[in-house]
């Protein structure tokens, strides 16, 4: 018998037949025996939904508020597959994040702090199913916090953990991980394997998969991960710690090419050239749990201003203009450009490490074709770039090409 959590996203949740067919593979689960705890997404489209009407009640809106909105989405959801099952003559429950209790820190972009899993052991003593929302706990004093966008994967890994699992199984709408995007790249190829560190590094910049806290959990606990589809029954991507032996040896160099369209650019022009005046301006975003990446900043000579590029994801980019408006006089930056036409591009894989040349593909390879790059960041294991939003495909295509990752057998 084995410990399983079982996660499903929007698509699979996606009106009462597809409900009906997770039901199944949940109950096939349980007559194998194992103790099973169910973790579920709203209904593909209904977070949207919900965001959407919270812009439209005020641009600037209350965390606290909006988490309030955005969780009904996967109450919903888990009152439905309980009853499914129930009706199949299972012993299922559903319990909300508090509940348990999901202890959370903060709105809208909370960390859990700790799972209380006292409910659920008292549940699979009675050879029950617990099914539990994604995406959601609660705070210190009691209010519904949501875990930001994905963050029903962050849920089901942490729920995993705290119950000491045997494995983690995400189903989602593909089968597996590809070494990119199939319906731009049709020679895409699913892994057999994925490394933590490369679904890591393939989450944070893109890859719709997996969320990268989710990732980052799994690793830090050594859970094994499935990434498994819900409607075709055929065998997935494990996430390992290492992939050793002739595996590792045939892997390409560069193991997947990821793209992120909610990306926003902003310039701040005319920052002064004096100590602390970066600072200034991080600060007020740190403090508004922004999340800032790809940071280019102009070399002004002396008694010169300079220019501040950096990129946060598009649904912060209201909160950011505010956050930076009200520290504008302050700095003594002159203006706040923005642009939402862009995508981050970017190449991973652990064989980085010990091959030099990749960035230069990269560049080179995009040059060819006329593509601007706007800023770049790079770590060990990726090399990232911003492109303007109508070159996406053109350069997802001729980089999946470029790293030999559309061959028919790898390198």
């Amino acid at each position: 018998m084995a410990r399983i959590v079982m996660k499903f996203g929007g698509t699979s949740m996606a009106g009462i037949e597809r409900i009906r067919h997770v039901a199944s593979l949940v109950k096939r689960e349980a007559e194998r025996g194992n103790e099973v705890a169910v973790v579920v997404s709203a209904m593909a489209g209904e977070t949207d939904r919900l965001v959407q009407f919270c812009r439209e009640a005020a641009s600037v809106y209350d965390p606290r508020e909006y988490d309030v909105v955005v969780a009904s989405g996967e109450q919903v959801t888990s009152g439905l597959l309980a009853i499914t099952l129930q009706g199949m003559g299972l012993n299922a429950r559903s319990y909300m994040g508090w509940q348990l209790p999901i202890r959370a820190s903060g709105h809208a972009t909370g960390l859990i702090e700790g799972i209380d899993v006292a409910v659920l052991e008292r549940v699979f003593d009675a050879a029950g199913i617990a099914i539990i929302p994604g995406f959601q706990g609660v705070t210190i004093d009691g209010a519904l916090a949501t875990l930001g966008r994905g963050g029903s994967d962050t849920s089901a890994v942490a729920l995993a953990a705290a119950m000491k699992a045997d494995r983690c199984d995400i189903y989602t709408d593909v089968d597996g991980v590809y070494t990119t995007d199939p319906r731009i790249v049709p020679k895409a190829r699913k892994l057999d394997l994925v490394t933590y560190e490369e679904m890591l590094e393939l989450a944070s910049v893109g890859a719709k998969v997996l969320q990268t806290r989710s990732v980052g959990l799994a690793m830090r606990y050594r859970l094994p991960l499935q990434v498994l589809s819900s409607f075709e029954d055929v065998p997935g991507t494990m996430i390992v710690d290492d992939i050793l032996g002739e595996a590792h040896m045939e892997r390409n160099v560069v193991t997947g090419i990821a793209h992120d369209r909610n990306e926003a650019r902003v310039t701040l022009v005319g920052l002064p050239d004096r100590p602390g005046a970066v600072a200034a301006v991080f600060g007020p975003l740190a403090e508004a749990n922004i999340n800032v990446d790809m940071i280019v900043q102009s070399v002004p000579r002396a008694g010169e201003k300079s220019d501040l590029t950096f990129t946060v994801p598009t649904a912060s980019l209201a909160h950011s203009v505010a956050a930076l408006e009200g520290v504008k006089a302050d700095v003594g930056f002159t203006e706040i450009l923005t642009d939402t036409n862009v995508v981050k591009l970017s190449a991973v894989g652990v064989g980085m490490r010990s091959n030099a040349g990749i960035a230069a593909k990269m560049f080179a390879t995009l040059a060819d074709r006329n593509i601007n790059i706007l800023a770049i960041t790079t770590s060990e294991i990726k090399v990232s770039v911003l492109i303007p939003e109508e070159y996406t495909e053109l350069a997802v295509r001729v980089l999946h090409t470029a790293y030999g990752l559309d061959a028919e057998d790898e390198a």
